[in-house]
Order: structure tokens, then sequence, then C-alpha cells
């Protein structure tokens, strides 16, 4: 039996995404910058990819940014926003990813001021909190749309406009939320925004930043014109024709994506209240993305329980996947005051399209096992 519960990590391709992107590794491999009649097919394809993407938050292509993911893609919000304030502050919650926080940290320590927004005990941040972290310096802050750990939405409407009455431009980073919420990249007030394509079932190596007209942002790379003179290289045809058939099909379908993942997390929650009651939810009354659940495992490390479920063909995590194996509590539990031995206690499931009410009762199952084997060890005088 094998059980995939951490498609907050990475999602499998679609066969259809795989359909639409094969063409463009097999046969029609021209660079799409050439003028010839292969290199004009190729970039036909990048240009429908693009109005795909485009479709997915409701904006024009033309404000569609190719990149090889989240990553680089809030890396070049970022820093591209920040070049041109040298000096300057920046605001960031205390629970971004690591994409977000460290590009920070490193304008930090090459000069910019950079300040932590605070979250409350479930994650949320609140307007007074995010104009809190304001100086009169402050040229950005970025957001979260929904977080990668512990599912939490935030209002991002809500804090896009107390930032626009401040002056200060916003970026959400939004990876998580695409194809799991609708987005509609105007309504959310933003003048940024960042997805990623193996998110949404589409392939590693693509993603997108999403700029408002009229903000300019300096490269990363510099090399060529392409993505408008923002994104240097040769475009990742493949990749990208797969993310613009991902960024159609999660539009088309988010709906019925969502309903399934809570029906899914709903009974997984009522079952571990019910059987296991001695674990703890995270966040549990926050409004949260309808996939994810981080659990509390009192009294065992988070890596343990990920390893003894990993035995019994069951994948979930404990924690992001870009800071797994780090024996310290999460930043994000830390921020909601999760520290110690809680904060090493957690494990995350992440529910996707294919998982079943059945898998989710084999999960229970191997927590109840894990558990009594753990408590028998204790009695014996093994812990």
């Amino acid at each position: 039996m094998s059980i995939y519960f951490d498609h907050n990590a990475t999602t499998p391709l679609d066969a259809r995404v795989w359909a639409a992107m094969a063409p463009y590794l097999r046969d029609h491999y021209a660079n799409p910058s050439s003028v010839h009649t292969p290199g004009r097919l190729v970039r036909t394809a990048v240009d429908q990819a693009r109005e795909q993407v485009a479709a997915l938050v409701d904006v024009h292509p033309s404000q569609v940014i190719f990149t090889s993911g989240g990553t680089e893609a809030n890396n070049l919000a970022l820093k591209g926003v920040m070049q041109y304030f040298p000096g300057q502050r920046l605001a960031v919650s205390a629970i971004e990813h690591a994409s977000v926080l460290q590009p920070a940290y490193a304008l930090a320590a090459q000069g910019w001021g950079m300040d932590l927004i605070a979250v409350d005990e479930l994650g949320r941040v609140a307007e007074a909190a995010l104009l809190a972290a304001v100086t009169s310096g402050t040229r950005l802050i970025s957001v979260m749309s929904a977080n990668n750990e512990i599912g939490v939405i935030q209002d991002i409407a809500l804090l896009s406009g107390a930032a626009r009455r401040a002056g200060v431009m916003m970026h959400s980073d939004a990876v998580q939320a695409a194809g799991k919420l609708p987005l509609d990249f105007s309504a959310s007030g933003v003048q940024l925004m960042s997805l990623s394509a193996h998110k949404i079932y589409g392939p590693k190596g693509a993603g997108a930043l999403i700029v408002e007209r009229g903000v300019e942002l300096q490269p990363l790379l510099h090399g060529g014109g392409h993505e408008r003179g923002l994104r240097a290289g040769t475009e990742n045809v493949a990749g990208i024709v797969g993310f613009g058939m991902a960024a159609e099909l999660a539009r088309a379908e988010v709906a019925g994506r969502a309903a399934h993942s809570l029906e899914l997390r709903r009974h997984l929650e009522r079952r571990l209240h019910q059987d296991l009651p001695e674990l703890g939810i995270v966040a549990e009354q926050a409004e949260r993305l309808s996939n994810t659940v981080m659990i509390l495992v009192p009294g065992i490390e988070g890596e343990t329980v990920l390893m003894h479920l990993d035995q019994a063909g069951i994948a979930v995590s404990s924690g992001s996947a870009c800071s797994a194996g780090s024996a310290a509590p999460s930043h994000v539990l830390v921020a909601l005051g999760l520290v110690g031995d809680t904060g090493r206690s957690a494990i995350r499931v992440s529910f996707g399209r294919d998982n079943t009410l059945a898998e989710v009762d084999a999960l229970v199952a191997a927590l109840d096992g894990m558990l009594k084997q753990f408590r028998g060890m204790s009695l014996t005088g093994w812990a």
C-alpha cells in the first residue's frame, strides 16, 4: 500500500498536462525567440500558456512573467522592487515560506531594513499588526495568501487595502492558494503575486510572477530581452506549456477539488477527535485550506511519526519540504507560540484530488497503532 498525503510539497503530474507537454519535449524543439516557422510555432505555444496562466488569476497575459518556479518569483518580487529603494525597508510576515524569508534576510544583510509582521495564535496577520510593522521607510510588504504548513488563509484584500492606504506596495506568495482557492489578482489588491506549476498538478521548474501594470522591477538575471526584459534565458517551453494546461485545469476544477479535499479534511478531523483525542490540530479554528491539517502528536517528535508512517506506506511531512530534516521546530509553529517539544511534534497532512476516505481511515489506524506501541514501550521502561 502506498498513500500520498504530501500534496503541499508537490503534486503528481496530471496526465492531461503531460500530453500537452510531450510534443515540446520531442517534436517542437525550436527556440521560441527564433523567427523561422518552427520558432514561431513554439512561441505561439508559450503565448497560449501565458493566456492560460493569466486566466487563472484574471489578469492580462502581459502581466505574467514566467520564472523557474515559486522561489524565483518570490525573489524577483522582493529583490526586484527593493533595488529601486536602496537603504529602505520591507516587511514580511513571520510565517512566510523560506523563499520569501531568506531573500528578505539577504536584503537586510546588504543594507536594507527588514521587519517581521507578527501573527496571532492561529497564524493570522491582523491589519493592526501589519501597520505596526510599517515605518516611513517601508516600501514593500509580503504576506502569503495561504500558509504551506498550517493552511491558514489570510485576508489579503483587507491587508492590501491597509498597505495601499499607507502608500506601501504589497506582494503575496499564492503558491499554495492557487488551485485550491479562486484567485482574482485585481480583487486581491496586491501589486505582485507568485505562482508555481508543480503545486497544481503541473511540472516542476515552472512558475510565474504576476505584476500590476506600472510596477517596475529590476531583473535578477541579465542576458536577453526575454519576459519583457525581466527574466533572461531561453524559456522552458515544455514546462511553460505544462504550467498553462495545469492552470486551465485548476481554474475549471477548483470548486470540485476543494469540495473533495474538504470532505477528507473533515473526516480526518472527526476521526481524530473521536478516536485519538490526545492529538492536537494546529489553527483548527482559523479559516484554512481545505486540504491541509497539521497534527500535534504529544510526546513524539514529528520526524519519528513521519518515519513510522513511511514504514506503513503513508507519506506525510513534518512541515515544509524545503526545511525537511531540521531538528528545530518550524518557524511557523514558533510564530504561533508552539515551541520546544510541542513544536517538534507536528506532522502535516495535505490531501490531493485522488485521495480517498479509506486512505484517511488507514492514516488514523496507523497513528493509533503507533501510539499504542509507544505507550507500551513507556510502560515497560523503554521510554
